[in-house]
């Protein structure tokens, strides 16, 4: 059996070299950058533009994502694939937990653990992942997050665990 030729789509991705932001966001506080990301001052990381993601909302210690699930993110069994919400939910509560570090400070996830509730489809719309932090500390933090379609229906929930690195703080284990 052959592909049909009719059924092909096509999608083109064009993104910004992240190098240059990532340097000019390391001098800003973990807030002031999300919010120059989100405000379109700073270019966002690729890894948003190739999911079709954005940043609805960026305050400290929370950040909002938002995601329009489509064709080119399911899985062979027809419906979007899980990636997309674990994905979603790592950079989100990644975000919300980089929005409380000073200047210089960076993070990294440790660990997450994501619970799927339904599907998302092409026809759920758009998706939104709100995350908050629930602790930072010197070296860890940790956030959650929900993604809920525009009625409010809980497609999944998740938490992570994540490493902080901060100024001057001794290296090494």
């Amino acid at each position: 059996m052959s592909v049909d030729e009719a059924a092909v789509r096509t999608r083109t991705i064009t993104w910004h070299d992240p190098l240059p932001g990532a340097k000019t966001g390391a001098r800003m506080s973990g807030l002031d950058y999300l919010r120059a990301m989100a405000a379109g001052e700073l270019p966002p990381p690729p890894m948003l533009i190739t999911m079709g993601m954005g940043m609805a909302e960026v305050e400290e210690g929370r950040v909002v994502f938002f995601v329009e699930p489509d064709e080119y993110h399911y899985n062979p069994i027809g419906v979007v694939h899980g990636g997309l919400a674990a994905t979603m939910a790592d950079s989100a509560m990644g975000c919300a937990v980089h929005s409380t570090l000073p200047a210089g400070a960076g993070y990294t996830t440790l660990e997450f653990k994501i619970n799927f509730m339904r599907p998302l489809t092409r026809d759920t719309g758009r998706v939104l992942c709100e995350a908050r932090t629930i602790h930072v500390g010197g070296r860890v933090a940790t956030a959650e997050a929900r993604l809920t379609d525009a009625e409010g229906r809980l497609y999944a929930h998740a938490t992570t665990t994540c490493m902080v690195f901060r100024p001057g703080a001794e290296k090494g284990g």
